[in-house]
């Protein structure tokens, strides 16, 4: 049975920025009181950018003389998802806010119950009700299906769980050639696994692996027909950005052809995006986003695999953490990181998904954090922004409110990278003065952990041990290690409880010159994870993850003056 799905029943953490930014010279009007228990937190601050969306026209010329190509009306293939029923195909998106939204309208786009999506797979219109269906898959691993969508939401038809397993999954459009969109995911070892729209009350049959290999691609996008021949076609970004056309075959049981390269360069974007046929002549069309401005470029279809020469197109899409239909691993939990300063005061720096960081804002009260035993981590329930944990009094408090049991006095370092056991939930792990680190499974909620599991020894090697997602490009979170030596190592995460780390690795040594590192998370919008540090100087240095054996990218200067902060987060 249907349901109609009209409001979120839950609060948010954020909805407005309500911190005041320093840089404005301005103080919060409330000063530090003394110290009777743990810490109220404010509501977390975010950057205008949350909430500032463009609107795009995507009825903009798509081909590099300015004129749209209209070809015969039979030739044009229908949009996956227009909810406005002009024909044109729109964008669905996650924004810097954890909401979702479309290019057809500024309101929320209302989903599930789950406080933000990871993929988000047009499929187009399946079930006869008029508007396009929608596939979701939240961060708890949940997939959803909504029917008959429009610009505020869909019919919520189906629910499936246990999509965690999967780092990417994508519609390249009707694989088996009954005219229905089709399901493609990946594993995080790179099997493929094709499921057919069945339409029943489980609305996909069985899954059935139809390839290996696929982890080298950072980008797989389910593009729609191409070709010509009425199937779903894909391109695929190698991780030194060299993009692919995989045509279809017409066989479901080995649905691609051999791949084609189609050049090199594609690495200058940070998203890649079906954008199905947008110039309405009969071939599908692609969007890719600069990870340096956030602008959306068009390249379309010529019907053979290869595109055109790019368009840009209008506005700045920085806002957009996540579009639907695009080709990266998708990320969530945290964005951005904390400093603290010599007078016990926080400052909170956003993410802009161009590989810069926001300018600062003020976080509670002046000198209100002064002396305090925190810790920055992922959002342990299924939220969009991190949670401010303190220790006090043995406790461990989230955001001044949840008390998640005692006995953590014994620790030194609390690090909260995500889920690292592959359930979907933010975890942390703890390391105590022996030197032993011990993972604490999340409950989802943020209410709860569950009992300690010891998980290895000797991690008092390390001044510095963080994370904040996935550095190695597998869609696992990782860790990162400074041992007294400036090395840094890597420690990629496995998605098992009882041994949640890899054997680490060497990512080379001269780490020492910093005497401060945090994990914003994903900086640039790719769904990596990228590293920043702080020289004595207080000059803020940048390290893009890229996912291949390098880990990081050399360092790029972003910023001056973190010499005023005594710690990061």
């Amino acid at each position: 049975m249907r349901s109609a799905f009209f409001g979120r029943s839950r609060a948010r953490r954020v909805t407005t920025c309500t911190a005041l930014v320093l840089s404005a010279g301005m103080l919060l009007a409330s000063p530090a009181v003394a110290e009777t228990g743990p810490r109220p937190v404010a509501e977390q601050p975010q950057s205008d950018a949350a909430t500032a969306f463009t609107k795009l026209d995507m009825t903009q010329p798509a081909v590099e003389t300015g004129d749209a190509r209209i070809a015969a009306a039979t030739a044009v293939v229908k949009p996956r998802f227009d909810v406005d029923g002009d024909n044109w195909p729109d964008l669905i998106f996650r924004a810097q806010n954890g909401r979702t939204y479309t290019s057809a309208a500024s309101n929320e786009f209302e989903t599930s119950e789950a406080l933000l999506d990871l993929d988000l797979v047009p499929l187009g219109e399946l079930t006869g009700g008029g508007g396009p269906e929608l596939l979701t898959v939240g961060r708890d691993g949940v997939a959803r299906l909504y029917t008959e969508s429009t610009t505020t939401g869909g019919y919520h038809s189906w629910t499936g769980k246990g999509w965690n397993i999967y780092n990417k999954v994508f519609s390249p459009g009707d694989i088996n050639g009954d005219g229905n969109a089709d399901l493609l995911a990946r594993r995080h070892n790179g099997d493929l696994y094709y499921y057919r729209w069945d339409g029943n009350s489980v609305p996909f049959a069985s899954p059935v692996k139809v390839g290996h290999g696929w982890g080298i691609y950072d980008q797989v996008v389910g593009i729609g027909d191409n070709s010509g021949d009425g199937r779903g076609d894909i391109v695929a970004r190698g991780k030194d950005g060299q993009l692919y056309f995989y045509g279809s075959t017409g066989n479901p049981a080995a649905p691609f052809k051999a791949p084609k390269a189609l050049g090199k360069g594609w690495n200058t974007y940070n998203q890649i995006i079906a954008a199905d046929d947008r110039n309405r002549d009969g071939r599908a069309d692609l969007l890719a986003r600069d990870q340096t401005t956030g602008v959306l470029y068009a390249y379309s279809g010529l019907g053979n695999g290869t595109y055109t020469a790019r368009t840009k197109l209008n506005g700045s899409w920085t806002h957009a953490d996540q579009f639907g239909a695009a080709g990266n691993i998708p990320t969530a939990g945290r964005s951005g990181f904390i400093g603290r300063d010599k007078a016990g005061t926080l400052f909170w720096y956003g993410d802009t998904n161009t590989g810069k960081v926001t300018q600062r804002y003020q976080w509670g009260s002046e000198g209100g954090w002064e002396g305090a035993n925190i810790s920055y981590v992922s959002a342990l329930d299924a939220g969009a922004f991190g949670d401010l944990l303190e220790v006090y009094q043995g406790n461990l408090y989230s955001n001044g409110e949840v008390n998640l049991g005692g006995g953590w006095g014994i620790y030194n370092l609390i690090v909260g990278p995500g889920d690292l056991t592959g359930d979907g939930k933010g975890d942390l792990v703890a390391r105590d003065r022996n030197g032993v680190l011990y993972l604490y499974r999340g409950n989802g909620y943020g209410t709860a952990v569950a009992s300690r599991i010891r998980v290895g020894d000797g991690w008092s090697a390390y001044n510095k041990i963080l994370g904040n997602g996935d550095f190695s490009g597998d869609g696992r979170t990782d860790l990162l290690a400074r041992d007294g030596s400036g090395n840094l190592w890597l420690y990629k995460g496995t998605g098992s409880a009882s041994a949640p780390f890899a054997q680490r690795v060497n990512l080379g040594g001269g780490w020492g010159t910093y005497n401060k590192l945090a994990a914003p998370g994903d900086l640039n919008g790719d769904g990596k994870a990228d590293l920043l540090a702080v020289n004595a100087a207080g000059d803020l240095y940048r390290y893009l993850g890229t996912g291949t054996s390098a880990t990081l990218t050399p360092r790029a200067r972003i910023g001056y003056g973190f010499q005023t902060y005594d710690s990061l987060y």
